[in-house]
């Protein structure tokens, strides 16, 4: 399967019911790291079976750069405007691992790259939105269409030693326009079901997070705050925290 129709196939996968999608930070002590988003459709598999189709009863362990993806749809990209065709540039190195087994009732994805400091991720997850304008690609109804990484904000990442912050500023404009857009309700009703699940790590004991529902690893040095998708893409700023270390 071509590296364009397998993971179109997945992310057409990952809609058709629940899913859990995880957003992991790790970060060093220089402040380099590496971030990842996983994405945990089993359940569809487990509850689909046959009903899937051929492509799905296919086992898969798939690896690939967005780089490696581009040259496939080089011809595509070139019709894209400049502003497009430099949205997709950031992810150039962003890695897709794909493993799909119809007998485990496995579908696990992971999109994730390497970082030198946490601001290089600034709308990381919104780049990833560009890829609905690829001739063929992710339609709006697949996790990076009206879904993952378009929820109608910008999204940024600082960290400085002393205090990491995660901040969603919502685009007011934006959100006019899709109170217009006849398929919110259907995008709506797709991750109704569906977690969205924050996992950081940190080089440093933290010392308090803003939001009262994080969960403490046993060193202190990991978080964890589960929200439904439902809060990601219809108030993506309630995923704002702040994470204060100890000295």
């Amino acid at each position: 399967m071509k590296l364009y129709k397998l993971l179109s196939f997945c992310f057409v996968l990952a809609t058709l019911t629940s899913c859990t999608l995880t957003e992991n930070i790790y970060v060093n002590d220089n402040g380099t790291g590496k971030f990842s988003v996983d994405m945990d459709g089993s359940s569809l598999m487990a509850m689909a079976g046959d009903q899937l189709g051929p492509d799905a009863k296919k086992n898969i362990d798939s690896t690939f750069t967005f780089k490696q993806l581009f040259e496939e749809k080089k011809d595509s990209i070139a019709k894209l405007s400049p502003e497009a065709q430099k949205e997709l540039k950031k992810l150039e190195n962003f890695v897709v691992n794909t493993k799909m087994n119809s007998e485990k009732k496995e579908f696990l994805m992971t999109i994730s790259t390497d970082f030198k400091n946490v601001n290089e991720l600034q709308d990381a997850l919104q780049s990833l939105s560009a890829l609905q304008k690829l001739e063929g690609g992710a339609n709006a109804s697949t996790p990076f269409g009206k879904g993952l990484g378009d929820n109608n904000s910008k999204l940024s990442y600082t960290y400085d030693g002393k205090k990491f912050t995660r901040k969603a500023v919502i685009d007011k404009q934006k959100v006019a326009e899709k109170a217009k857009d006849s398929t919110a309700d259907m995008s709506k009703m797709i991750f109704a079901s569906s977690n969205y699940i924050i996992k950081y790590h940190f080089p440093k004991k933290i010392k308090k997070v803003s939001n009262p529902n994080a969960l403490f690893s046993e060193d202190r040095k990991s978080i964890t705050i589960q929200y439904p998708f439902t809060d990601y893409m219809e108030n993506p700023d309630k995923l704002n925290f702040d994470v204060e270390f100890e000295k």
